[in-house]
């Protein structure tokens, strides 16, 4: 059994009201029975691994020069609720369920839903949802969507607990 797979990404969330519009989405599942809501959100996005840090420092050198976000923002604050940030990916919705994490910036808008349903095999699915405010954003998403995958797929996988 695999401890991450993709999937084809739930209907639902490309026509849920998360983004305007959805440019680009993706989902990778998992196996986790065991623990809350928060602590999968917590296992997935805080503490990534020293080649994912590396990645995010090397990105957000990058697009200093195109003018991007790349700092902390200023309403940063480690809180588990609406308008607090896991890892720094801000808040923008907590269900018994679900947590919809995310940022907005000039070039696109993403959201990461965390689902917990355990009434299926792989029942953690980390979806992601993209929306091109430009064509920066189309070109960014192109340009990093190969990293994306594989980094999604490895913090994913630091969630799986199959016993």
């Amino acid at each position: 059994m695999k401890k991450v797979k993709e999937e084809k990404t739930p209907l639902m969330y490309i026509e849920r009201d998360i983004l305007k519009k959805i440019d680009f989405s993706d989902t990778f599942s998992t196996i986790n029975k065991e623990d809350t809501l928060k602590e999968i959100t917590n296992l997935i996005f805080n503490n990534p691994p020293s080649w994912v840090k590396f990645l995010f420092i090397l990105r957000n050198r990058m697009v200093k020069i195109i003018g991007l976000k790349n700092s902390v923002p200023t309403d940063f604050k480690e809180t588990f609720e609406i308008g607090g940030y896991i890892g720094f990916f801000k808040i923008y919705a907590i269900s018994n369920d679900e947590i919809i994490l995310g940022a907005d910036d000039s070039h696109l808008n993403f959201r990461a839903v965390i689902l917990k349903d355990n009434t299926s095999d792989y029942n953690i699915k980390t979806i992601t949802l993209v929306e091109y405010n430009n064509t920066k954003g189309k070109i960014y998403m192109s340009l990093i969507k190969p990293f994306h995958r594989i980094v999604v797929k490895s913090l994913v996988k630091k969630a799986y607990k199959n016993k």
